[in-house]
């Protein structure tokens, strides 16, 4: 009685072909874990780039963003060196006429579930970093109505606690104990409403001392361009009010004074913040 002899099953050739296809899908899947991690790593620096440009005053830290676009970087090579071994194995199971595997692939499944972690990460991430960016921009778009004193050199912005013609009118007072003169009160909101043009409340004092500036103009004839000393009270759009001037120290060095007389402008700053209180 003869025994059946075994026949070894010989793969076809659309076999081969179909798992060169795989592979090749694998491949780009790599590569675009790759590419995508690349632009996530550069993410944190993109918007440290746009703070930058948009003279963001206080520092932001985005190194979340390199450690997920590292983490998604590796994850492509690991799929590209994972799916060539697993093709190669293919490969010869095939040539061996050996059963082929008919059970759910563990790379998809793992790569899948990474992804889908890796997803929600930076989904998390996303939403704190717009909960951050809105905190920052309500915090510029204050500071953005006092620029003086970040973007202008030597201009001061103090804020008021009174309303335009209260600090005005507080600092008269002021000036008037101490024995300095106001040679002119600039009303310029109201010369604009005489042009018929709406302007918020914007007042400039001009005062000072001969006793005080005559040395200053003898030391430095240019300083009479800044003399006699001024301060601005105006309201923002938001109608906050702020008290503005020239900065003594820029004031010294813009006319080169000596420093024996920095206190003859340095009082300034002392009418400005007793205005404010």
């Amino acid at each position: 009685m003869n025994t059946p002899t075994e026949t070894k099953q010989q793969p076809e050739l659309r076999d081969f072909l179909a798992a060169e296809r795989t592979f090749l899908a694998w491949i780009r899947t790599g590569l675009a874990l790759m590419g995508f991690g690349f632009v996530v790593a550069r993410f944190g620096l993109f918007l440290q780039q746009v703070e930058v440009v948009e003279h963001a005053f206080s520092a932001q830290s985005y190194g979340v963003s390199l450690w997920f676009g590292t983490a998604l970087i590796a994850a492509g090579v690991v799929v590209n060196i994972l799916s060539a071994w697993h093709h190669v194995r293919l490969v010869r199971e095939l040539n061996r006429g050996g059963p082929v595997p008919s059970r759910p692939s563990t790379q998809a499944v793992l790569i899948a579930l990474f992804l889908a972690l890796i997803g929600l990460a930076m989904a998390i991430y996303l939403v704190s970093v717009h909960s951050s960016a809105n905190a920052h921009f309500e915090t510029n778009e204050e500071l953005s109505m006092t620029p003086a004193a970040n973007m202008n050199k030597g201009i001061v912005d103090k804020p008021s606690n009174h309303s335009v013609e209260q600090t005005v009118q507080k600092l008269k007072d002021i000036l008037q104990s101490k024995g300095v003169t106001l040679f002119a009160l600039i009303d310029h909101s109201g010369e604009a409403e005489k042009a018929g043009m709406k302007m918020p409340p914007t007042k400039l004092l001009i005062f000072g001392s001969p006793k005080a500036g005559t040395p200053l103009m003898l030391a430095a004839p240019s300083s009479a361009l800044d003399l006699p000393l001024k301060i601005l009270i105006w309201q923002d759009l938001q109608g906050k009010v702020w008290v503005t001037y020239n900065s003594p120290a820029y004031l010294q060095e813009r006319h080169n004074l000596p420093p024996e007389l920095l206190p003859n402008i340095a009082v300034i700053e002392t009418l400005a913040t007793k205005a404010a209180e």
